[in-house]
Parts: C-alpha cells; sequence; structure tokens
C-alpha cells in the first residue's frame, strides 16, 4: 500500500498519459471510430488476458468504438492517474480502487454516472458496493470486483493437528501452537500492511478515524487494544515473526501455497495463485473463513475492490463510448465471464451463477463478504494508511513503542484531514 514516485517515474508518468489519453490526441478520424483508453490495474499475467479478450467482444459488437488497452501496475496507476488527470491528459477509463474513487472524484477528475447507460442496471449491485462509489450524493464508478480479507487456511495440515478454523484471536493462537506440535509447521504469518492490520480495529468497534464525529481515533484505546492484538500475533509458539523485507507480501504468500504455514490472511485477488501452489492443487484443501473476533465479539474485514470509472475531462464522444464501455464490463455476462477466468469476486448478485459458484475460493469468499465493513466515507481514507505502513513496520520490527508508533501516526494524519480532532 506504500506509494511514492521517483524523478524518472514521474517523467514516464506524463509520457504514458500523453499516449493513452483520449479526446483529441486519441488519433480518431473524423469519420472512423471513436478510440478509448482503458488504463487497467489488474494483475497483468492472472487478470488481464481476459480483460483484453472481452474488449476484443466489446469492438465487435460495437463498431464504432476502439478501446486502447493499458496495463499500469497498481502501485504506480493512483499516481499516474492523479498526474495525468492534472495536466488534461488522462484515460477515458480507469479502473480505481474503493479507496481512490472518492479521491479522484472531489478532485473533479472523474465524471458522475447516474442516469447513464454505464449505470443501466445499477439495481443488480450489491447496494453497499453502489455506496463506495459515491461522493456527495453522487455515483463516481461502476463496481467491478470486490473483496474483503479472510483466514485463509490449509485444511489438511488443520485437520492433521485436530484444529478447527479459529472464531477469536485467542483460539487462533492456541491453534498455531498446536499445529506447530502436530506438524511442525508455524500455524499463523501476519503481515505489517496497515490494510491487513484494520481488522484488527474492527475487532474492537473501531477504526482509523470516525468521520461523523470528525476525530482521529488511530490512537484510542480500542484501536490500541487491537494493534496489541496484532503485534502480539508475532511472537510465540506457532507464529512466525514479522517479517519487515520489501518483499514480505511475496514470502507470506509463498509461505501459504506451499505448505510451509497453515494460515494467512488474505484476500480472493490470489484465488488463482492459491491454486498454483503445491499445497492447494486439490482446490478443496483451500481453507476459508471469517477473520477471527476481537474483544468486542465483531469479526469484520474491509470491504475492498475496483470500479470502473470515466474521465471527466474526455470530450462527450469519448464519455459516452466509456460509458457504453462500462456498462458492458459490468454486465452480468461480462462478470460472469470474468469470474469464471480469473476467480474474482463479482459485484453483482446475478453473476454469482452455480457454475462460478463451483469455485470453492469464490463460494467461500462469497460467505465472508457478509461480514465485510465498508470503508469510511472519506476521499482522504486511502492516504491515511499510508503514515501507517510507515509506523507498523517499525513497532512490528521492534523498532518502535506501540504508543510511539501510533502517536507518530495521529500526527501525521492530522495533517491529512488537518480539520479533525484527535
Amino acid at each position: 500500500m506504500r506509494r511514492g514516485i521517483a524523478a524518472t517515474a514521474l517523467v514516464a508518468s506524463f509520457a504514458l498519459a500523453a499516449t493513452a489519453c483520449g479526446g483529441s490526441d486519441s488519433g480518431d478520424k473524423a469519420d472512423g471510430p471513436v478510440t478509448i483508453t482503458w488504463w487497467d490495474t489488474s494483475n497483468a499475467t492472472n487478470e488481464a488476458p481476459t480483460y483484453q479478450a472481452l474488449i476484443k467482444d466489446f469492438e465487435a459488437a460495437n463498431k464504432g468504438i476502439k478501446v486502447k488497452y493499458v496495463n499500469v501496475p497498481f502501485d504506480q496507476a493512483q499516481n499516474k492517474f492523479d498526474t495525468a488527470a492534472g495536466a488534461s491528459g488522462a484515460p477515458d477509463v480507469l479502473r480505481s480502487d474503493v479507496g481512490w474513487t472518492p479521491a479522484f472524484a472531489k478532485k473533479g477528475y472523474f465524471l458522475p454516472l447516474d442516469g447513464t447507460e454505464a449505470l443501466a442496471d445499477q439495481a443488480k449491485f450489491k447496494p453497499n458496493l453502489i455506496e463506495q462509489a459515491k461522493y456527495d450524493g453522487k455515483t463516481y464508478g461502476v463496481p467491478f470486483v470486490t473483496d474483503t480479507l479472510a483466514l485463509v487456511y490449509n485444511k489438511q495440515l488443520f485437520e492433521k493437528a485436530g484444529v478447527e478454523a479459529p472464531k477469536t484471536w485467542d483460539d487462533l493462537k492456541a491453534g498455531a501452537a498446536t499445529i506447530k506440535s502436530k506438524t511442525g509447521v508455524d500455524g499463523y504469518w501476519g503481515s505489517t500492511a496497515a490494510y491487513y492490520a484494520q481488522t484488527f480495529l474492527y475487532g474492537e468497534g473501531t477504526d482509523t478515524v470516525d468521520a461523523a464525529a470528525k476525530k482521529i481515533t488511530v490512537n484510542s484505546d480500542a484501536a490500541k487494544k487491537g494493534y496489541g492484538t496484532w503485534l502480539g500475533l508475532f511472537s510465540g509458539k506457532g507464529l512466525h515473526k514479522a517479517d519487515t523485507t520489501a518483499d514480505a507480501y511475496a514470502h507470506i504468500q509463498d509461505a501459504f501455497v506451499n505448505g510451509k504455514v497453515a494460515a494467512i490472511i488474505q484476500g480472493p485477488w490470489e484465488i488463482t495463485n492459491f491454486y498454483k501452489g503445491s499445497a492447494f492443487k486439490d482446490k478443496n484443501n483451500l481453507g476459508i473463513a471469517t477473520v477471527p473476533a476481537g474483544s468486542t465479539g465483531k469479526a469484520g474485514a474491509p470491504t475492498g475492490g475496483h470500479n470502473l470509472s470515466v474521465y471527466a475531462g474526455s470530450d462527450s464522444a469519448h464519455q459516452k463510448a466509456a460509458e457504453k464501455f462500462v456498462g458492458f464490463m459490468t454486465s452480468a455476462k461480462s462478470q460472469t465471464q470474468i469470474a469464471l477466468k480469473n476467480s474474482t469476486l463479482p459485484t453483482r448478485d446475478d453473476a454469482y451463477t452455480a457454475e462460478v459458484k463451483a469455485d470453492p475460493g469464490i463460494a467461500g469468499y462469497q460467505t465472508v463478504l457478509a461480514s465485510a465493513q465498508p470503508r469510511v466515507a472519506l476521499p482522504e481514507y486511502s492516504s491515511l494508511l499510508t503514515p501507517l505502513d510507515t509506523e507498523l513496520l517499525k513497532i512490528a520490527g521492534g523498532k518502535e513503542s506501540l504508543d510511539k508508533g501510533l502517536s507518530n501516526a495521529e500526527v501525521a494524519i492530522a495533517k491529512l484531514v488537518p480539520d479533525f480532532s484527535k
């Protein structure tokens, strides 16, 4: 979730914007088709081919529209789009993280889609996902894929140890110790990333901020308790120590898919990669459960995912073509095809067909969606994770106390939301 952009990358972003934008720079001919540009931020290997195949279907059905596909790495896309849109040269369509959508809408970079062809099927989408695409009462994106975090576990290792999926973090600790004793494998490996740590806040009935009260709550007693639980899961029998390296995500993922750790917290975007690991050649060995509950008895994780949004700076012809394209890509037929090919979660109920739910990964994650908690409706919300990423890494690595780290995060967050009290 940490984001930064070097000078060379900034130059590259201007170049990318210049070659990818719609409008008069798109190369359209007066008597030819309208060419729109789509910046897709999905995994270029696992997901992008499915989207590229759908583009061909769309172009075949809409002879007057061409789609220029550009895959932009997710960790670069937010800054690149911000730079390009500020220079009036952004792509016509962006696969926008749900956390980016209100922020770009506030800046005027996204077009409201209420009443357009893009949102013709609005009633078919999950209501909470439509809410996440709104800012100031208007809808600025159509839900494309959704996700949340779950406890994913190796059923074979759990059964060998006689352990069931934990309901609480205390259950997880006890189970991890048993798994280590019975199998020799660590029972759990946690992440230091702020997005993953959010579930510990939800378990204590709190969040980073209270938007309604305009108050920063990251350093509250409830938050300290949640983060205390998070920190306590990096030490103890069967609990893997914190990985504070730049490659931590890959290390945790690889250990899990190859049976070297029994459980992690992870999202459905990794379903296809789970199945590539030696531990999950049999897909049914993948266990998926709601994240354990905190001391309040509450269990939940952030609702994530991506919307398709239309650039407000494109001319009307490109906007209309973009709206048609967004409507096509988020249709029940396309959503079903995407789920079958990519093992991602659809955003509309009519795409959860029997064939889609035959994938144990999708079926498992669908069951935990009910406990997913929508992100705070705040344009700055995604940016609040950046200082937390920095501080939690230091805390987990033993370079900073929990109190000091959360105090530093509070100060940094106060600069991002200056009208919020502490």
